[in-house]
C-alpha cells in the first residue's frame, strides 16, 4: 500500500476514535461493550507504541503540533 493510503487510512483512524464518546452510552451498552472496547484499545496502543518506537529508532522526534 502506498505511503499516502496508509496516511489516509490513519487519519481517518483518528478521526473516528474523535466521534467516539463513550461517556453518551447507556451504562448497559458500556458493560456490554466494554471488553470489545478494552480489545481495541489495547491493540491501538500497541500499534501507537510500535510505530513511535520505530520512528525514534531512526532518531526522530514525535512532536505535538502547536495550535493556533
Amino acid at each position: 500500500m502506498r505511503t499516502n493510503d496508509l496516511m489516509a487510512r490513519l487519519t481517518a483512524a483518528a478521526g473516528a476514535l474523535g466521534d467516539l464518546d463513550v461517556s453518551a452510552w447507556p451504562e448497559d451498552t458500556l458493560k456490554d461493550q466494554l471488553g470489545e472496547l478494552s480489545a481495541a484499545l489495547v491493540a491501538l496502543d500497541t500499534q501507537l507504541t510500535r510505530v513511535a518506537d520505530e520512528v525514534r529508532a531512526r532518531g526522530l522526534r514525535i512532536e505535538e503540533p502547536v495550535s493556533a
